[in-house]
């Protein structure tokens, strides 16, 4: 069982608080309960949060962890005069140090996009996820130029979940293509993205794995076989190779270490974070 418990506290989503959290409590060997709490923007829910995270000091006999990205000013009072947790908050770690090392006052907005209807990085990011949809798997060659990256490789190796991502954390148009069977007779990149050369960058897969995602899919079939899995990588690298189109192996990475590969790659003019 978790012999303590984490709390992530936000007026906003919590996503800023809970992947900083995160990342820190991944350096040690500890059983954690997570619990998220976002929106907390009035001082009624931070008395509730306060009754939540005391109950667990109790509970846990351990004071809980709590890491808060907190704007509103009598929210964060509340919670630090009443909280029986060790507290990390973001803004007077991070923030305030900043204020004065640049002499600016921070805009103390409330979330990554504290007005989405007017906020021109949003509506771009917005655009971005669905150019990615509307180009996934080859579905569309309809203005492929307007991509800032295009991921080839075979059927499953990873190029779907990476585009996605690009799009939604970096704002990038990000299509994926698939290599088929028929390319590898003709030995050839196909022709749609041949002009497209400078933005192409290969995903491949070891054959094994490659295998069990597909029979997760397929099972059975020739499509999943090991044997065909091995043709399809080995010709599709090779094409590659010919090519002289960058790539990686995603078998043992992450979405995130495949997209920081591509950026360092490829390096596309536009970036919105």
């Amino acid at each position: 069982m978790p012999n303590r418990t984490v709390f992530f506290v936000s007026d906003g989503t919590g996503i800023t608080a809970e992947t900083f959290g995160n990342a820190i409590l991944n350096q040690f060997e500890a059983n954690l309960h997570r619990v998220r709490l976002p929106f907390i923007d009035s001082v009624d829910k931070a008395h509730t949060v306060i009754r939540q995270i005391n109950h667990a000091a109790t509970i846990d006999n351990k004071r809980p962890i709590v890491f808060l990205t907190l704007a509103n000013v009598e929210v964060l009072r509340v919670i630090t005069e009443n909280c029986s947790g060790m507290l990390m908050d973001m803004f007077s770690t991070f923030v305030h140090p900043l204020e004065n090392e640049l002499g600016l006052k921070s805009n103390h907005r409330i979330g990554r996009f504290s007005d989405s209807s007017k906020s021109e990085e949003y509506q771009s990011r917005i655009e971005a996820i669905n150019f990615s949809l509307e180009h996934d798997d080859g579905q569309s060659n309809r203005d492929l130029e307007g991509s800032d990256v295009i991921l080839i490789g075979v059927s499953r190796s990873g190029k779907t979940p990476t585009s996605l991502y690009l799009a939604m954390q970096y704002g990038l148009k990000a299509s994926n293509y698939p290599l088929i069977p028929e390319d590898f007779e003709r030995q050839d990149l196909p022709a749609v993205l041949k002009a497209q050369r400078k933005k192409l960058f290969g995903l491949t897969i070891q054959p094994e794995r490659l295998s069990e995602i597909r029979n997760e899919r397929r099972p059975n079939s020739k499509y999943a076989s090991l044997a065909n899995c091995r043709h399809e990588v080995k010709e599709a690298e090779a094409m590659m190779r010919r090519s002289g189109i960058r790539w990686l192996s995603t078998t043992t990475k992450s979405i995130e270490e495949i997209s920081t590969t591509i950026l360092q790659e490829l390096r596309p003019e536009r970036l919105t974070y």
